[in-house]
């Protein structure tokens, strides 16, 4: 079976690719990315490096994908991301991103491959003791274009469900490290400011709300999972590792870094509602997730620890 990656280069992407070895029924797997944000490094000291094929491409433009022939497999990750800065790239990210997952379609269609779509789970508003995918549509309420975007996709995924088989996969707030590793998510975001002895910015009304979270680890068993069983439903499902307030984020990272400074700011999503998420209708389904947020916070303030970057970091930023 064959496999194809877009934003093969990214935080999610880069660390699929690294470790696509472990999904046995992949044989080849083709690599695209334009590489906007210069992450060549992601594939630097790749296993099973005979079975890894990659392209400079932009999936936004149209036919850039007609030379890939006899691929099963689709996992679309090439998309512009980062809640918080989408207010002033609106325009850009939603002709980006609806052209990039249309050409994916039409290639999905053409050649008969399942794609495995992510979503977010950024897409919910309703304020209630847990949500699930069964919320009802007036109370989808996506508090930045990036969530409303991704609200967009599914729907014209939905549209196209009599000619295509795909999952959507509704991913928590991405955290853990990899070769293409962006700290622009909550919990990589505030490693990185603890670790360089920087002020932790909060969002003032966010500090005990609750906000699905989701383990790199976790994330490509899902990958895994759908792939080696087949599970592409036409539907959606949330995936998380666990749901935690930005307080008990930041008590987990003090277990490991003891000393931080926090300041509460102001934001344009920071009136976000506070909700659990339910993961059950994918663990109905037989995925099993085994990682945890604590591993994945060591495992970031270990990385950005390491002297010889961490000396590179203070001369950037002036520390």
């Amino acid at each position: 079976m064959n496999l194809l990656i877009t934003g093969s280069l990214g935080h999610i992407g880069s660390y699929v690719v690294e470790n696509i070895y472990k999904i046995k029924k992949i044989k080849k797997t083709f690599l695209v990315d334009n590489n906007e944000s210069n992450r060549f490094y992601s594939l630097f000291n790749l296993k099973e490096k005979k079975n890894l094929k990659f392209y400079l491409k932009d999936v936004s433009k149209k036919n850039s994908l007609d030379e890939f022939k006899n691929i099963n497999y689709v996992i679309h990750c090439a998309s512009i991301t980062d809640a918080e800065s989408s207010f002033e790239r609106k325009d850009e990210m939603f002709k980006n991103n609806i052209k990039c997952l249309k050409n994916i379609i039409k290639f999905c269609k053409k050649n008969k491959s399942k794609l495995i779509h992510i979503s977010s789970t950024s897409v919910y508003g309703k304020q209630a003791e847990i949500v699930d995918e069964t919320c009802e549509n007036k109370f989808l309420k996506p508090q930045s274009p990036y969530a409303e975007i991704k609200l967009i996709e599914e729907r014209i995924l939905k549209k196209e469900s009599k000619n295509l088989k795909y999952i959507t996969f509704r991913f928590g707030t991405i955290a853990g490290i990899s070769k293409g590793i962006r700290f622009h998510t909550a919990v990589n975001k505030f490693c990185f400011n603890a670790a360089l002895n920087r002020k932790i910015n909060i969002y003032k009304t966010a500090l005990n709300q609750y906000r699905p979270y989701l383990s790199l680890e976790d994330a490509f068993r899902t990958f895994k999972f759908s792939i080696e069983n087949d599970f592409f439903k036409n539907d959606i499902y949330n995936v998380l590792s666990g749901n935690y307030t930005v307080y008990q984020i930041l008590q987990k990272i003090k277990r490991f870094k003891k000393n931080i400074k926090i300041k509460f700011v102001s934001s344009k999503i920071m009136n976000q509602l506070s909700y659990h998420v339910s993961n059950k209708k994918i663990k109905q389904a037989g995925l099993k997730f085994k990682s945890k947020l604590d591993r994945d916070i060591k495992d970031t303030l270990k990385l950005l620890n390491n002297k010889t970057f961490k000396k590179y970091l203070i001369e950037i930023y002036d520390l």
